[in-house]
């Protein structure tokens, strides 16, 4: 058994014990008097079944997991043949929630976290970060302060009928237009379909 595992268990194990051990104490009438230990349940909230329809249901496209899977191993395939080992694919939804995730072999941590956020920019704002990046200027606020964005390149927005729904980005490589290559190269396999 892994040591993560022993310690799980052995903390469940203890969590039990401690739930055993206060049920017979108050059951012993050694702990809290009944009326300090009665607790009104909490009334439950029922489910509200919404029938959908055009107008209260939004139907959403989403890049499925195995086309994403597919994706992520093509960036990558295309910077390790472009020798860049050290890079990270990442493919998110257009809410940036990950949907697949690629390390390649010598790449460092900060990798994963550059290609997360290019993605999300990219499908958040539906279009490659390299095109964002050109629309940032002056000293003032920019979309560059939106939280969780990142305006280099290597972001490629994925679209369904115009309409952005992913992401995919690639961090690490020494030059964004590197990044951007890799991430168009995953991109042509699920357009290609």
């Amino acid at each position: 058994m892994k040591k993560s595992q022993k310690i799980f268990a052995a903390a469940a194990a203890g969590a039990l014990a401690l739930t055993a051990g206060a049920a017979a104490l108050t059951n012993s009438g050694s702990g809290p008097s009944p009326a300090a230990a009665s607790v009104e349940p909490a009334a439950a909230v029922p489910a509200a079944d919404v029938q959908p329809g055009a107008d209260n249901v939004v139907a959403q496209n989403r890049i499925t997991v195995g086309a994403s899977a597919k994706a992520v191993g093509a960036a990558l395939a295309k910077c390790q043949a472009d020798k860049l080992p050290f890079v990270t694919v990442a493919l998110v939804d257009r809410f940036g929630t990950v949907q697949a995730l690629l390390r390649g072999d010598n790449a460092a941590e900060h990798t994963i976290e550059s290609a997360k956020r290019k993605a999300y920019t990219a499908a958040a704002l539906g279009s490659p970060t390299s095109e964002l990046a050109k629309r940032i200027s002056g000293n003032g606020p920019s979309i560059a302060d939106l939280p969780g964005t990142l305006f280099l390149p290597g972001g490629v927005p994925l679209k369904v009928n115009g309409v952005s729904v992913a992401g995919i980005g690639v961090g690490g490589a020494p030059d964004g237009k590197l990044d951007e290559a890799c991430a168009e190269a995953g991109a042509a396999v699920i357009a290609a379909k």
